[in-house]
């Protein structure tokens, strides 16, 4: 069985590779490009200052990238994504727990972080993307103002707008 599993794995080696590859990596959206000369400094500068804005002050996991890749065509004004990798995977995990405060940040609220997918996972979420949007549209009015379908984390969630709490409370009161 054991020999079995190692000469799977050797015939698969791409896949086994992929996988781990593709946990130590995420991908950052909505950078703009600053105007540096040297490509390698200007590229780890700007996936530097996100890590540092999702990080908390005790870490440095800033310190842990092991390589960062522009993804696409170059176009000009264009914002190409980057995929980071990290030396260890838990550096992703904590950037990947921490992403939400991009949101907070005037600054960076247009930039997003996903981790790193393969050709199958983004199909998927494809496929979920559009199944939330066809929920989204069948939506009432009443509906619209407590909540929306989004995809996280590769599944269909119900996102609310406000607390429960705040939509009980406000019934009582029209009543």
């Amino acid at each position: 069985m054991k020999v079995t599993v190692i000469e799977v794995i050797k015939e698969k080696e791409y896949l086994v590779w992929d996988t781990v590859y593709k946990k130590k990596s995420f991908v950052i959206f909505g950078m703009k490009k600053k105007k540096n000369p040297n490509k390698f400094t200007r590229e780890c500068e700007l996936a530097k200052t996100v890590i540092k804005r999702v990080q908390d002050s005790t870490q440095e996991l800033d310190q842990e990238m092991e390589e960062v890749i522009r993804l696409g065509r170059y176009s000009e004004g264009g914002k190409r994504p980057m995929k980071v990798r990290m030396i260890f995977q838990m550096a992703v995990e904590e950037i990947m727990a921490r992403k939400g405060k991009l949101a907070d940040d005037i600054e960076h609220k247009d930039i997003w972080i996903k981790r790193d997918m393969n050709l199958e996972e983004k199909e998927k979420e494809k496929v979920l993307r559009s199944e939330a949007k066809e929920k989204n549209k069948k939506r009432t009015e009443i509906e619209k103002k407590e909540f929306y379908w989004r995809v996280l984390d590769m599944r269909l969630k119900k996102w609310y707008l406000r607390k429960k709490e705040e939509v009980v409370e406000e019934a009582r009161s029209d009543l």
